[in-house]
């Protein structure tokens, strides 16, 4: 394929950032300003939300990773990086706010600014972006506009904005309807007043285009004919495809590689280009070692200031799985290919730490959030793998003084006032303080508390079953305080089982009576499975393969069936809030276990 010359001067690139609270439409912006900007003929297809071309990010609705694009506009490039909402996912927030000059704060008409917008803003506020301002889905019946506005002012104080970012522009709409308009009089028909208020507002990057060139590398992709391919914004310079380089990272010596490929962006496609200069985004190959904070330079140079990362609030032991039923559907079961795995996300995510433990094949990894964690989980089970993973755990500190401290998190809940009183009785042991209230529409309270991460550990479940499914939870990283005091364990007993093999309909329902099952007739379980939960504290041991004595008076067995209740199945996400310290939850391709530590024979061994 024949490389492309793509050389524009710096003056005429805008290097954006999208950022904005989870769900707020950001992803179906972006969708209607590609497919207004002539990217695509009018009778092509585009899949919808593209840019969420995760399976997990579908699933979800969410975005976890940044993708880039570029868009053509008035003879200006665009470079547009979309970023998560998400803060579990901060580390790829943080990376791409180093590629860009400005961004577009997106905040829904209804729901206003949320926890996760104020922390993206003040990151992107510290990194010195200029902001543009989008109220978006106008056209909700609940739309809120001038509300909005308002509480987006109250944001920017509140994050320490400078005076001379409290003028930014405010731009009104609807990703779904596909317009923008600068005020809710003017005419609403296209997307094209917020392209013209990028160019307008956002500075184009710094760099003279002929320095030497440099480049920092800020996010890292794999490809399997390429390799490893770094990923970020060419500082100064020009830098050109099939060119000598060193590798300038402060705590290693620099290195001279060749490169053997340079991309640029096309719209949503990554294209090979000859050459490409400061200013602009780009990928390179050819680089084994490439990683995140590296300098590639043309000359020895200094090498770019290394990217702070927030650090990890949330820890898990992961080990290969040791349950009786190992090996039944992963490919990957050993502790190697886990441990190979885990460096191999480590290459791309900065968020995350893996470390030894003093137990054999067992792995302590540390990340931002139970989401942060969930999500790594939840990939390596599609790709084949069995693990068994701990309870999350909040980390624990010590101040310069020794004294003990905890992170705490800020927790915003929009609940229907009449359940306040019940989620203030479970909030209230697990150390968290009522910060603020505020009345929202048609009955609905938003209550802000700060809360320490390990009272926040299986409270998302416990939060939906309190509303009858109404209650909407954010939460977001504020700071390390002096701990809170301990926190009572809130979780029932469980019942065991003693016996290995299939799950009777006669055993299920003599222990229905006793609480709610796990398990439905016919499936197999092993000693040491937890397979229900008691009304009660205290765990109960349980034969749930008993089988029913032999008579010549039986009732049919679709009777039996009849009358015993579907069981309780659990998500990932819902076992991870739901395991206790003493239990693992095993993960594998076709199966969501948990069980107890120690209970089988061969979990003995491990």
């Amino acid at each position: 394929m024949k490389a492309h010359r793509h050389i524009i001067e710096p003056e005429k690139i805008r290097n954006v950032a999208i950022i904005a609270h989870v769900d707020h439409g950001k992803t179906t912006l972006v969708d209607a300003m590609i497919k207004q900007s002539g990217l695509f003929r009018d009778n092509q297809r585009i899949e919808e939300r593209f840019m969420d071309n995760n399976d997990l990010e579908r699933e979800r609705g969410i975005t976890i990773l940044s993708k880039n694009l570029s868009l053509e506009f008035m003879e200006n490039r665009i470079n547009l990086v979309d970023t998560p909402g998400h803060v579990d996912f901060g580390g790829e927030v943080e990376r791409v706010l180093q590629m860009a000059n400005g961004c577009l704060l997106l905040v829904d008409a209804f729901e206003g600014p949320m926890p996760q917008t104020r922390f993206v803003l003040k990151k992107a506020l510290a990194a010195g972006l200029r902001p543009v301002v989008v109220i978006n889905k106008i056209d909700r019946p609940d739309a809120r506009v001038s509300e909005v506005e308002d509480e987006i002012l109250d944001l920017f104080i509140d994050v320490g904005a400078d005076e001379s970012l409290l003028e930014y522009p405010v731009l009104y709409a609807s990703g779904r309807e596909g317009y923008a308009a600068r005020s809710m009089d003017d005419e609403k028909k296209d997307i094209r007043p917020l392209l013209e208020e990028i160019v307008k507002q956002v500075p184009p990057p710094s760099g003279e285009i002929d320095a030497p060139a440099k480049m920092l590398v800020t996010s890292l992709d794999y490809n399997d004919y390429v390799g490893r391919i770094g990923i970020g914004r060419i500082l100064q310079g020009v830098m050109t495809g099939k060119s000598d380089v060193f590798r300038i990272n402060p705590e290693e010596v620099a290195e001279k590689h060749r490169i053997l490929r340079l991309y640029s962006y096309r719209g949503i496609q990554r294209i090979e280009v000859e050459e490409a200069g400061a200013g602009d985004i780009v990928a390179i190959c050819g680089i084994d070692n490439i990683s995140i904070g590296d300098t590639i330079s043309t000359e020895l140079c200094d090498p770019e200031e290394i990217i702070n990362v927030d650090q990890p609030v949330i820890s898990m032991t992961f080990a290969a799985n040791t349950s009786p039923f190992s090996g039944r559907s992963g490919k990957f079961l050993t502790s190697r290919q886990i441990r190979a795995r885990l460096d191999r996300e480590l290459e791309t995510n900065v968020a995350m730490r893996v470390e030894e433990t003093e137990e054999r094949d067992t792995f302590l990894v540390s990340g931002r959030g139970e989401l942060h964690l969930g999500i790594l989980i939840e990939t390596m089970r599609r790709e084949g793998y069995e693990i068994q993973v701990s309870k999350p755990e909040a980390i624990l500190k010590r101040d310069e003084n020794g004294n003990l401290v905890e992170p705490i998190e800020e927790l915003s809940l929009d609940i229907p006032d009449n359940y306040m009183g019940a989620v203030m009785e479970v909030l209230g042991p697990r150390r968290a303080t009522l910060e603020s209230t505020r009345r929202l529409l048609d009955g609905y309270l938003r209550l802000i508390f700060s809360v320490p991460a390990r009272g926040l550990l299986g409270f998302r479940s416990m939060l939906l079953t309190l509303t009858n499914g109404t209650g909407i939870m954010n939460q977001c990283f504020r700071c390390y305080e002096p701990y809170r005091g301990d926190i009572p364990e809130s979780r029932n007993g469980v019942m065991v089982a003693t016996e290995t093999g299939s799950t009777t309909a006669y055993a299920i329902k003599n222990l229905s009576e006793r609480g709610t099952l796990f398990y439905g007739p016919g499936e197999e379980v092993y000693e040491g499975l937890v397979v229900g939960e008691r009304p009660m504290s205290g765990d109960l041991k349980v034969n749930i393969v008993k089988k029913r004595h032999v008579t010549n008076h039986r009732s049919a067995t679709s009777e039996e069936l009849e009358k015993i209740q579907a069981p309780r199945r659990m998500t990932l996400d819902q076992a991870l809030e739901y395991v206790a310290e003493d239990e693992w939850v095993e993960v594998t391709p076709a199966a969501i276990r948990i069980r107890k530590k120690g209970e089988t024979k061969i979990g003995r061994k491990s």
